[in-house]
């Protein structure tokens, strides 16, 4: 991988979290009221509380340098105090932050596990009764709400059938995943549709090409010939899921809701309810790096894997 291509896709990068970093540190201004009641909470504002809470958040001064500031603190992972608790930001967010990673994680290999071999085996036999029933149960997948997929799954196997519990997290690694079991393929279930979509849409255009075709005619051997086409239809699979990784680890809050997970989903729509600012600020920065971060590792992979990428970038360019 040449440095010139990752020194520019680091500069790009760097520069839509720097513009997004500014869009969130902008949710403070957008907030209707007075800034200093909203930051100080339930306690009484004192003229002397008053003039604390403008000097800490730097409220007198010009936007650019507030937001100087508030970055370089960001950075070094100080993001204040909590309006509800008084505790640091960092540590509200911290003790939220694995259960929502573990839910994004187990939902994420959930619905590779199925929807890649699916939407292989959809494409190896398109105009089949196979191929028709995964389409339909794909778009099914895609048109079902998380949240609504979750309760439905919590009334059959939770208060029916009492196979899974009916909330909360767990306690130690079998009871954790026995408890995230429901929320993680109430999850999975549209991102493994959309996969099974992109998996068929891939395999099935190479499927078509002239060198599969002369692969067969030449008679090589048929897991031979799909390690070539699998390997070449990897690329817009590998691009979506990685987006898809992102995206769902900004996606869990009312699944969070719905199962009572004490995660970063959940704290989100209790600080946006109760005004806490700071800990908005700081989830939904954390969401744009995680998304931002994942496009870009997932933009490297592609172009290590498929060279003539990038090349074609450069000779575009």
């Amino acid at each position: 991988m040449r440095l010139g291509y990752l020194a520019s896709r680091i500069v790009q990068f760097l520069g839509v979290l720097l513009v997004l970093s500014f869009l969130v540190f902008s949710l403070l201004g957008l907030v209707p009221g007075d800034l200093v009641k909203i930051l100080v909470g339930t306690r009484r504002v004192t003229p002397e509380i008053r003039a604390t809470i403008t000097e800490k958040y730097r409220l007198d001064d010009p936007i650019p340098v507030r937001y100087a500031h508030w970055l370089a603190d960001a950075v070094h992972g100080d993001f204040g105090e909590s309006v509800r608790s008084g505790t640091s930001v960092a540590s509200v967010v911290g003790a939220r932050l694995p259960l929502t990673l573990a839910l994004t994680l187990l939902a994420f290999v959930l619905a590779l596990a199925v929807g890649i071999p699916l939407g292989i085996a959809s494409a190896r036999r398109i105009g089949t009764a196979l191929d028709r029933q995964i389409v339909i149960w794909s778009v099914v997948g895609v048109s079902a709400p998380g949240f609504a997929l979750g309760m439905l799954l919590l009334y059959v196997f939770a208060v029916m059938l009492r196979w899974f519990p009916l909330y909360g997290a767990g306690e130690g690694l079998l009871d954790s995943l026995w408890h995230l079991a429901l929320p993680a393929l109430a999850l999975a279930v549209g991102t493994a549709a959309v996969i099974i979509r992109i998996t068929r849409a891939s395999v099935a255009r190479e499927l078509e090409q002239d060198y599969v075709t002369f692969a067969r005619s030449r008679g090589l051997n048929p897991r031979r010939i799909a390690r070539m086409y699998v390997r070449n239809a990897s690329i817009p699979i590998l691009t979506s899921a990685g987006l898809i990784l992102g995206s769902l680890f900004g996606s869990t809050v009312l699944v969070e809701e719905a199962f009572s997970l004490p995660g970063l989903g959940q704290l989100l729509a209790d600080s946006i309810t109760f005004k806490d600012v700071p800990v908005v600020q700081a989830i939904a920065l954390l969401v744009a790096v995680v998304i931002i971060t994942a496009t870009f590792v997932v933009d490297l992979v592609a172009a290590w894997i498929d060279p003539t990428q990038r090349l074609g970038e450069n000779n575009s360019g």
